[in-house]
């Protein structure tokens, strides 16, 4: 919620007190699923959150989290693998799955 709320809203709509002054609107996270197929695209989210090694952060509006939650790492299956995530990332993972409209 600290970290969220600001731009993408206490609902994660999209819609958080931010999101206007932002060039990029935050997408409504409940609907993430529906925009990958029907199918919660939990590596994206993985990579977009923690930091995704593909854009540098000055290229995206996000912040990435992933350097302030490395400390303490859990196991969560990734499309079949078992990956190292920081406990706080997975909590926000499962989550997110789970409030897909």
């Amino acid at each position: 919620m600290a970290n969220c709320s600001s731009c993408h809203g206490v609902e994660t709509r999209g819609n958080g007190p931010e999101a206007a002054g932002l060039l990029v609107a935050p997408p409504d996270l409940t609907t993430l699923s529906k925009r990958n197929g029907g199918s919660f695209p939990q590596a994206l989210a993985l990579s977009y959150i923690y930091g995704d090694p593909q854009n540098s952060h000055l290229s995206r509006v996000m912040p990435e989290f992933g350097g302030a939650m490395a400390e303490d790492l859990v196991p969560v299956e990734i499309e079949g693998v078992l990956t190292p995530t920081p406990r706080e990332l997975a909590g926000l993972l499962f989550y997110l799955e789970n409030i897909q409209r």
